[in-house]
């Protein structure tokens, strides 16, 4: 990549259930939209909740594989390939801006769910390279955001970085009927995000856990929600975020997409 590239925005995409993937809806729809609105990436950073680890790693090879790391959907799913290139440069640059942290070279993973379920509807000719970092598990939330500012110069090199989780994520509360009503808890909680976003209170998102009992049950766990940080670290003074799509889907999955430096329609 080189410099004197117009700034890219960056995306957090709630991706929700694998069958967006093979789906035509709001969500997919809104994905659809925003891959047409942003200038043609010449590389993607994807950090996805699905690549959840001990350490930092990036995936480093020439033409990653596409992992079906799910089960119990239809054989279409499964099917579903996402043959985007790899970009080894890029992946090298990563461990260059992250240093001192220790950022692995890997080459046996991939792009997961988490990133080609989304990038089949934004990008869906899979002709920009991919690159995707992991999330270290064993950090905290504040280790994740204060990573991710050391990315904001690819911002200017022609990448888009992108984050994908949920930010309302329980699936021991999910509620599989077509009609299910959100959780009070899960619609309290997507609120509060949003107006946190919108005055870019950035330490009440980052120190979400201590917000209330319904943080506890809207992320119970954090590889889901963490992906956000890596997009709000992003957001310079002068940015705003738009929010081009939101909802919670079964009573406990939050569908919000949040943009930062890209102004909304």
């Amino acid at each position: 990549m080189t410099s004197g590239t117009s700034r890219m925005p960056a995306v957090f995409f709630g991706h929700g259930s694998p069958m967006n993937t093979l789906e035509h809806n709001r969500y997919t729809e809104a994905w659809r939209r925003l891959g047409e609105s942003v200038p043609k990436p010449k590389a993607i950073l994807a950090v996805s909740a699905h690549w959840y680890t001990r350490g930092t790693a990036v995936t480093a090879m020439k033409q990653p594989r596409t992992i079906h790391d799910f089960g119990g959907f239809p054989q279409e799913l499964f099917e579903v390939q996402y043959p985007a290139p790899g970009d080894p440069a890029l992946a090298d640059r990563v461990r260059q801006l992250l240093a001192p942290v220790e950022v692995t070279l890997d080459n046996s993973w991939g792009l997961d769910h988490g990133t080609w379920s989304v990038l089949v509807h934004a990008f869906p000719h899979a002709d920009v390279p991919v690159v995707q970092l992991s999330i270290d598990g064993t950090k905290p939330p504040r280790f994740h955001y204060e990573l991710a500012q050391k990315l904001a110069a690819l911002r200017d090199e022609g990448a888009l970085i992108v984050g994908s989780g949920n930010v309302v994520h329980n699936l021991g509360r999910i509620q599989w009927t077509e009609d299910a009503k959100p959780h009070d808890w899960a619609v309290r909680f997507d609120d509060k995000v949003r107006g946190y976003l919108a005055a870019r209170d950035h330490g009440s998102l980052i120190e979400y856990a201590a917000l209330d009992a319904d943080a506890g049950l809207s992320v119970p766990t954090p590889e889901h929600y963490l992906p956000l940080l890596y997009i709000i670290a992003l957001q310079s003074g002068h940015e705003g975020i738009s929010l081009p799509i939101d909802g919670i889907e079964h009573g406990s999955i939050g569908m919000l997409t949040a943009v930062v430096g890209l102004e909304a329609d």
